[in-house]
């Protein structure tokens, strides 16, 4: 796992998986390495109610009922779509839902205008074929075809950004769980074994990009993830990811709680501000999930490690923010600096501590890319 930039959760959390597996007596649908009940727990985490010899860490924050909506959807013969706006942590639920109940979770197709067919069925292996025809030996298997064959769970992320043709394809594979292989004379269908289901995402900000067919909206239950705006849980999500990566690049840093509240709130104005806008020109291009809120934090934690005093300042935090949120020239940097004086000094004012630094990081941010 030292040599691997990002391990898949399957290989991240293992010897976790291992022990669920180990004492595991529930009921497992089809070829599940762990029951409903084990699968929403290594997701959810446990509790003292639990009663189990170790603590098994939350992973996904969010309502239990949605990861258990999906976990049922998964048991059936139905396909799960995972739809929300940018930064929800659709993805991230979608490999722990994989890693979990088939302990793969690499068996992706991702959605692009550039996705055909062949991505989510088979291509051949043009060499093979000139030296000895087509057969299944010849034949490379998408991952969506590998997990039919397996038995297990296969994704697709960015269902919405595929064109029609793909999405048509995807129909069939939902509904007969089969794919036929027309250029074979023989061993020319692909059955998918019991345990085979796809999860997909959508992106809730794609409506309108290839809108998904009535026939493949029956194939799927859709489970919708909310923006997180509930600013205890937004901050457990917050501080987990940025353990993650502090660990991951052996940094000992550490992050005030009075500056998390800083950036918690300042998200939180510019959501409300970007709801009341009424046009797009006053809104800021970022959707400002709690994903980017992430990539702000760990942006100011990285800098103060390589270029600060290895301690993070409010100064950098909000130099970070701006660096981060400012996408449009001059748009976003104009509400920005609106922000900065409507909202952010009249605090610093009445609150100072962290806030005046935080202040004047923004102030000489947005000086420098205006």
């Amino acid at each position: 796992m030292s040599d691997m930039l990002r391990a898949p959760a399957e290989i991240k959390y293992a010897e976790e998986l291992d022990w669920l597996e180990s004492i595991d007596d529930g009921p497992k649908p089809f070829s599940w390495r762990l029951s409903p009940k084990m699968v929403r727990l290594f997701i959810l985490g446990s509790e003292r109610a639990d009663g189990l010899d170790r603590e098994i860490e939350q992973k996904w924050y969010g309502d239990r009922s949605f990861v258990e909506r999906s976990i049922v959807t998964l048991a059936s013969d139905r396909g799960l779509l995972l739809i929300g706006d940018p930064g929800t942590g659709k993805s991230w639920l979608a490999e722990l839902l994989s890693a979990a109940i088939s302990r793969n979770s690499t068996l992706v197709v991702q959605g692009t205008a550039g996705t055909t067919e062949d991505h989510i069925k088979y291509s051949w292996n043009v060499s093979m074929v000139i030296a000895k025809g087509q057969s299944r030996a010849s034949m490379i298997p998408s991952p969506i075809m590998t997990a039919m064959e397996s038995g297990v769970i296969g994704r697709f992320e960015e269902l919405t950004r595929s064109t029609s043709d793909v999405q048509d394809a995807l129909i069939s594979i939902l509904s007969e769980k089969y794919v036929s292989i027309p250029e074979l004379d023989d061993d020319n269908i692909v059955f998918a074994k019991p345990g085979f289901s796809i999860i997909a995402t959508a992106n809730s900000r794609d409506r309108g990009v290839n809108d998904l067919s009535s026939a493949l909206k029956r194939r799927f239950n859709f489970v919708r993830i909310p923006v997180v705006t509930n600013k205890k849980s937004e901050a457990e999500i917050v501080r987990f990811r940025t353990e993650e990566l502090l660990r991951r690049h052996n940094i000992e840093l550490e992050v005030p709680p009075t500056l998390l509240d800083v950036l918690l709130q300042s998200f939180a104005d510019l959501r409300a501000a970007s709801a009341s806008a009424t046009s797009d020109d006053e809104r800021l291009e970022s959707a400002l999930s709690t994903a980017e809120q992430i990539g702000v934090l760990e942006d100011a934690i990285l800098h103060s490690n390589f270029f600060g005093a290895s301690a993070l300042t409010s100064e950098t935090l909000a130099g970070s923010l701006v660096g981060s949120l400012a996408r449009r020239s001059p748009e976003d940097l104009a509400i920005l600096n609106k922000y900065w004086h409507g909202v952010i000094e009249p605090r610093a004012k009445e609150k100072s501590g962290e806030w005046d630094g935080f202040l004047d990081g923004g102030r000489k941010a947005i000086a420098t890319l205006s």
